[in-house]
């Protein structure tokens, strides 16, 4: 079964491949901007995501959004996490967070699977971690250099590629996968 994801990010890519194709699934992508609605949930944007692009594109599709939440910041940014990023980035929640003891955080990840004309489902996980003091490591991008997974002392920022897609919660990716092939069995 083929799926086409809809991102401009290059990791998204990499990491649908890495969960999806070894279940049986071919992963397409398309770049293309997708209309984000304001919504206070990653599940509710990234369905009306899936739903629009499927809409333009008139086939089955896969939007992948994701947000940081930070619990000492009452999950601040969350669904407003690429705003954040593009405006005060890590250096800003870092300022924000000076003097904080509480810096759990985790990222909620949202899998919208559209099928063409129909309503979008979505999968969620969560990847648990902290946020550094200050930024570490020279992989990846953006949270990565203050974002450490549960269990390390050091940002993903200090972890290659291949290491760093390790630390991922990948829960998401295995729930679409069965419910697509539940989807083909019904059919």
């Amino acid at each position: 079964m083929k799926i086409t994801l809809v991102t401009g990010n290059w990791a998204k890519v990499k990491m649908a491949k890495l969960k999806l194709e070894p279940l049986g699934f071919e992963i397409d992508n398309v770049k293309m901007d997708t209309v984000e609605i304001q919504s206070d949930t990653i599940e509710e944007v990234a369905k009306y995501s899936a739903k629009w692009a499927s809409d333009k594109l008139k086939t089955n599709v896969l939007k992948n959004d994701s947000g940081l939440m930070i619990e000492g910041l009452n999950g601040f940014p969350s669904a407003y996490t690429h705003y954040v990023q593009d405006t005060i980035g890590e250096d800003g929640i870092l300022k924000l967070m000076k003097g904080m003891d509480n810096r759990k955080a985790k990222f909620v990840e949202a899998l919208a699977y559209c099928e063409y004309g129909k309503e979008p489902v979505a999968f969620i996980c969560e990847t648990e971690g902290t946020i550094a003091q200050e930024k570490q490591g020279q992989y990846g991008w953006s949270w990565d250099f203050i974002f450490i997974p549960k269990g390390e002392t050091k940002t993903l920022g200090c972890f290659p590629d291949d290491e760093r897609f390790n630390y991922w919660n990948d829960t998401a990716y295995t729930q679409l996968a069965e419910y697509l092939k539940k989807q083909n069995l019904e059919k």
